[in-house]
């Protein structure tokens, strides 16, 4: 294989995830998606199928004509300069250098500091060797417990005791299938509470209370209090962690207890009982930062359970359990006896996805212990993992270079940077952010994949690749927004009854996003930005429906350029409110960029430069409909 097409295979679509080349509504396959030099047919050939799945309206290719030579030009030269307006001001002899030079640390390439100061990010950058360690371990004892319990020792035959010893040999398809469910989650339950009390120590027990409870209420509950139940108590739970801070047994003791417990403690140099038993908090004592992932996978079985109880089966449905598409391995229900707390304290608890996800349905996760995926085999899973140190070299590189999160938690004196500097820290800021949330994502679908069970993709495209806010939330935190479409936005009505129902619907899926991800007023406000930065975008659709522009499809490209270059200004205000600086940093770095006729000629040039970057983005999406691809973000 060419350099050139090892970079295409280790790029593609495919290589990423096979979702994104395979309908949900058919079984997951690997596709030929940029591999012609894997495959045996003529590369003629090969082209000449993918034009004839080209989807229906899709435009000839771009990529040839002038216009494009343009953009090139602008792509080779433009980004050398945002890369220059941060690195200049990152230098010592900068005059803030002082004012953010106590958040930098010791980096590893020589001569350069390493911007550690997101707490988050650190938090997983200092933790990368022991987690790659743990990576490589779990497999490597699943393997181990493979061979030492072996499935046909404790399995009965389907027709015949007769049989040639071996993995599930004499059993039928589907004995064999759940032999294997049973067999891997006898693993993962134990490995998964071992790890769990690993990492918050007593703590734990307090996760392993939440969750019997939470089970207590599925499935001891009458049904059509189910619902509503389990949404008050894990809503309720969310605000209980936040507001009481992971409940540490002293104070718990000090309340139930004033009398006694809280007067000793208090007089004695030692921290007491209950302080001794919190001074055991594992690797991770806060444990309650973590769980809010945990809370959506409860979610999950609950309300998954709940459907199951009127849903039909796969059997009923007469689909083949050992080949469902996406979409049927999250809809059809699993099979009664496997909503047992075994099985729903394995599937909370999967070591792999504990920590940051991504999400996985309790039906896909139990599809997916039964059968395992087509998409999942060792070469691709080798190009993943590439992918994902040069995402990690990336990070590095920018974190050495690039002092954004630095600048921006120093609040320097704005006013000595130009309007390009400021508009350039905020933009690296945020792939900055982009990066620091994709990086934990794809190590832990990187270790779930090599464990043998493949999560959905929670990146879809780079930070840089997005023109429409509705398409950025559907690609953004991917499998997040899918169990948001699935628990709360269709259960509450969906787009199907007219568009200010749906907007509705927007601001109340955003409201919950706002305060899952924590609860302060900041990110509140971030949802409530997107909600309303998404009507501007859906005014516009109505406003200039495509149909109406069939005999101009340039002209028609170049208006939705130039709606694409503002919602791409609106969407990096509202997530530097959210996630960087807050409203008076973003009222500040504003204010010196229009406050000067320097500014407004800068401002200018760049949303020129988005322009571009927004027609080479709507390229993109339609080379891949050429493809028969339509991934809708």
């Amino acid at each position: 294989m060419s350099w050139l097409s090892f970079i295409k295979k280790l790029y593609s679509l495919d290589t990423l995830d096979t979702r994104f080349t395979t309908s949900t509504k058919t079984p997951h396959k690997i596709t030929t998606e940029a591999s012609i030099a894997d495959s045996k047919l003529p590369a003629q050939q090969i082209l000449q199928s993918r034009k004839d799945q080209s989807l229906p309206g899709t435009q000839p290719s771009k990529w040839n004509t002038l216009e494009f030579y343009f953009y090139y030009i602008c792509f080779l030269t433009i980004p050398v300069f945002m890369v220059k307006a941060v690195y200049d001001v990152s230098q010592e002899s900068h005059p803030n250098y002082s004012r953010y030079s106590y958040l930098l640390s010791d980096g590893w390439i020589p001569g350069r500091k390493v911007d550690n100061s997101d707490s988050q990010y650190a938090g997983f950058r200092d933790n990368i060797p022991y987690m790659t360690l743990l990576l490589i371990l779990h497999p490597l004892l699943r393997k181990a417990y493979n061979s030492f319990w072996r499935i046909d020792l404790y399995t009965k035959p389907a027709a015949s005791s007769n049989r040639t010893p071996g993995l599930t040999q004499g059993l039928s398809p589907s004995a064999a299938a759940d032999a294997r469910m049973e067999h891997r989650i006898s693993f993962d339950v134990v490995f998964a509470v071992i790890f769990v009390f690993a990492l918050h120590g007593f703590s734990a027990l307090k996760v392993l209370l939440i969750l019997y409870t939470n089970y207590r209420l599925a499935t001891q509950l009458p049904k059509d209090y189910v619902p509503a139940a389990t949404w008050i108590f894990n809503v309720g739970i969310l605000f209980a962690n936040e507001l009481c801070h992971g409940y540490p047994l002293a104070n718990v003791a000090a309340f139930v207890l004033p009398s006694q417990t809280s007067a000793s403690e208090k007089g004695s140099q030692t921290p007491g009982w209950a302080g001794w038993i919190d001074s055991y908090g594992g690797i991770l004592p806060r444990w309650e930062i973590l769980f809010n992932i945990t809370v959506l996978r409860l979610i999950s079985f609950n309300l998954d359970y709940y459907w199951s109880l009127s849903a039909p089966s796969s059997t009923e449905k007469q689909l083949d359990p050992s080949n469902l598409s996406e979409r049927d391995r999250v809809s059809v229900p699993a099979k009664p006896a496997d909503f047992s707390f075994r099985n729903y304290l394995a599937y909370a608890l999967y070591s792999p996805l504990y920590l940051a996800g991504p999400i996985l349905t309790f039906n896909d996760y139990i599809s997916q212990s039964r059968y395992p995926l087509a998409s999942i085999n060792t070469k691709r899973t080798v190009m993943y993992a590439i992918r994902f140190l040069v995402c990690v070299l990336t990070m590095e590189f920018c974190l050495h270079f690039l002092y954004a999160v630095a600048i921006s938690k120093a609040q320097p004196a704005w006013e000595v940077y130009s309007p390009m500097q400021l508009s350039m820290l905020g933009y690296f800021n945020l792939h900055i952010i982009w990066l620091k949330l994709l990086i934990p994502w794809r190590f832990f679908r990187l270790w779930s994949l090599v464990d043998g069970i493949d999560p959905p993709e929670n990146m879809v495209r780079c930070m840089s690749d997005n023109y429409s806010a509705l398409a950025f939330w559907r690609g953004w935190h991917r499998s997040f927004n899918r169990w948001i479409v699935r628990y709360i936005y269709i259960p509450i009505g969906g787009s199907g009854q007219g568009k200010v129902r749906a907007i509705g619907n927007f601001l109340a899926v955003f409201t919950f996003v706002a305060l899952w991800h924590d609860i302060n007023l900041k990110l509140l406000i971030w949802g409530w930005l997107i909600t309303l930065f998404v009507l501007p975008e859906v005014i516009c659709t109505l406003l200039f429906p495509a149909k109406k522009w069939k005999d101009s499809p340039d002209v028609y490209r170049w208006i939705c350029g130039i709606g694409a270059t503002g919602n791409i200004l609106m969407m990096m205000a509202a997530n530097l409110v959210g996630f960087a600086i807050g409203v008076d940093g973003l009222k500040a770095m504003v204010g010196n960029i229009v406050g000067s006729l320097g500014g407004w000629a800068f401002l200018l040039g760049a949303c020129g430069t988005l322009f571009v970057g927004a027609q080479v983005m709507f390229e993109v999406r339609e080379s891949e409909k050429r493809k028969g691809i339509n991934m809708k973000c």
